[in-house]
């Protein structure tokens, strides 16, 4: 029933409304035609009784006339007889035109017709006659008895004919007034059924099709104030199911496209916060090695310094433009990752050395570290890029120091485990609280580094990270405010030949 559409539903309900009614007009008219029939056979009863009553009349006035003549012997009493013998052919023939569907009345009306016929020609034509030549002949009670035998079983045969016709319009008009109140009552039943349909439709079409299509506009009225969690019971009949069903494909779309949106403009703010946050570091990490190296190299150019001492400036303009270059390449790194264009060049290497190599280049760089190097097994084979992984640890290293400001032994041990390099460097330095390690590796995180004056770009280690991952290795840390911190990175070792 649910996959009958609406449409279908109001002409099925029509039809059956239209069957309804046609079924009540047809009872009504069965009805009256009924009603009808009985009237007319009451009245064709009554005509038959009039006809025969008429009849009748004719023989009573044989009687009287025939009696007037026998009583007195004067034949001017047969006169009203005689305009009744010629009155008595067509009273006798409408007579059986009336019964001429009937057959036991046509019977009775036959039999009438041969005792009328018979009780004028055998009785009263010839009683007439004597009478007009011998009066005193027809005074005999022969006469008189022979009449009244005659008449008597005439008159009993018009009363079972006026009797069953009487019955027959008694029993029509008790037909008639029963088919009248049949008809009355059917009319008003089916009115009443007709009435009560009509109501159940519109109670059918209110609950099918008016309360969805207003919950629909209600919806659609939150829908468009921004409630887009508003969502209606999907069902109904036909279209007003495929309506609700609409609706809230098109909420649940709308819902969805707005989360993208808020997606979208949060990544834009996110953008737009980290545009904002890499143009401040620009400026700040940028600006300090720049005013050394331009404030030296102003000193070189304008001043007379001692060998000792220019040597010592030229060192320090190195050192400032080294680190100008390290930011600079850890920017275009970043654009490359952002872009999925950071490229390897992999080769077969000894892990180990790359850790020495950059362990002996940071030793010198602070007088307050030291840098203990622990290589437990050599060679320590990966298939890598040299350049990049010698990046990821002196990115560490560097943080060890820096992150370190106190001074204190930086640990860096290199081992075989398990099929997997492990490089591990560990510091005593400042350790980065709980409630900051979730970001660590994300693009411009700096924790509480540039609260404690510490320079850098917050690049490092998401490079890192990356280039160790690109090298199907992980990287993580271990950490605590004030305990120091331990990173490590894990790479594959490469397959012996």
């Amino acid at each position: 029933m649910r996959s009958l559409s609406l449409s279908t539903r109001m002409i099925a309900a029509s039809a059956l409304l239209a069957l309804l009614v046609a079924g009540v007009f047809a009872l009504l008219i069965h009805a009256v035609l009924t009603l009808d029939d009985a009237r007319d056979r009451e009245a064709r009863s009554k005509e038959v009784t009039a006809a025969g009553v008429e009849l009748e009349k004719l023989v009573i006035d044989f009687e009287s006339g025939l009696r007037g003549v026998v009583l007195t012997g004067d034949s001017r009493f047969l006169r009203p007889a005689e305009a009744g013998r010629r009155q008595l052919p067509r009273q006798i023939g409408e007579l059986e035109r009336l019964v001429a569907g009937d057959p036991a009345q046509r019977r009775r009306v036959q039999a009438l017709r041969v005792a009328i016929d018979d009780y004028v020609s055998d009785y009263l034509i010839p009683i007439g006659t004597i009478a007009r030549d011998n009066p005193d002949a027809v005074r005999t009670s022969l006469a008189t008895e022979e009449a009244k035998r005659r008449t008597d079983a005439i008159r009993a045969t018009f009363n079972q004919l006026l009797a069953t016709e009487d019955a027959r319009a008694a029993a029509s008009a008790e037909s008639a007034e029963t088919q009248s109140r049949r008809a009355i009552v059917l009319g008003a039943g089916g009115l009443v059924a007709v009435a009560l349909l009509i109501v159940l439709f519109g109670l059918y079409l209110v609950r099918s099709t008016a309360y969805p299509v207003r919950n629909v506009a209600a919806a659609a009225s939150r829908l468009a104030s921004g409630d887009l969690s508003v969502r209606l019971k999907e069902g109904g009949p036909g279209e007003v199911g495929e309506l609700t069903h609409a609706f809230n494909h098109m909420a649940a779309e709308l819902e969805r496209r707005e989360r993208e949106l808020e997606l979208q403009n949060e990544l834009l703010r996110e953008s737009e916060r980290k545009k904002s946050e890499l143009v401040r570091i620009v400026s700040h990490e940028l600006r300090t090695p720049l005013a050394s190296i331009l404030g030296f190299t102003s000193v070189l150019l304008n001043r007379d310094a001692a060998p000792e001492d220019q040597r010592r400036y030229l060192e320090i303009i190195d050192r400032e433009g080294r680190r100008l270059s390290a930011l600079l390449n850890d920017f275009l790194d970043a654009e490359r990752l952002d872009e999925g264009h950071l490229a390897l060049d992999r080769e077969l290497i000894d892990v180990g050395r790359v850790v020495a190599e950059q362990v002996r280049l940071f030793e010198g760089q602070s007088e307050k570290h030291k840098l203990d190097m622990d290589v437990r097994a050599r060679p320590l084979p990966v298939h890598g890029d040299p350049n990049r992984l010698a990046q990821v640890v002196g990115n560490l290293l560097s943080n060890a120091i820096k992150y370190s400001p106190e001074g204190g032994t930086v640990h860096v041990v290199a081992e075989q485990d398990d099929g997997l390099v492990r490089i591990s460097v560990r510091d005593e330095g400042l350790g980065i609280p709980k409630e900051l390690q979730e970001g660590v590796f994300g693009k411009f995180f700096r924790g509480d580094a540039p609260a404690s004056g510490i320079p850098g770009s917050g690049l490092g280690l998401t490079i890192a990270r990356s280039v160790v991952e690109a090298h199907g290795g992980r990287m993580d840390f271990e950490s605590g405010r004030g305990e120091g911190s331990v990173f490590w990175m894990e790479l594959p070792i490469a397959a012996s030949n």
